[in-house]
């Protein structure tokens, strides 16, 4: 898990753009980069040789989600 207030003040060191945790992998994504960031032992791994490219599955999933999110706003 990861301190929120450390969350808010990390960002991706190729687009400089806020991450996202997800839990259930246990990364600090990327929406913007495209990149994950393993947490490894409740430490964030910000470094972009560490990181993986998100799928596309991944990647359309989360604009699908926005969509939905849209719509109910």
């Amino acid at each position: 898990m990861i301190d929120k207030k450390l969350l808010a003040i990390l960002a991706c060191p190729v687009s400089k753009a806020p991450v996202e945790y997800q839990k259930e992998s246990n990364e600090l994504v990327c929406w913007q980069s495209g990149l994950a960031y393993p947490v490894r032992d409740d430490i964030p791994v910000m470094l972009e040789s560490e990181a993986r490219e998100l799928t596309e599955e991944e990647k359309e999933a989360h604009r699908e989600q926005l969509k939905t999110q849209t719509k109910h706003v």
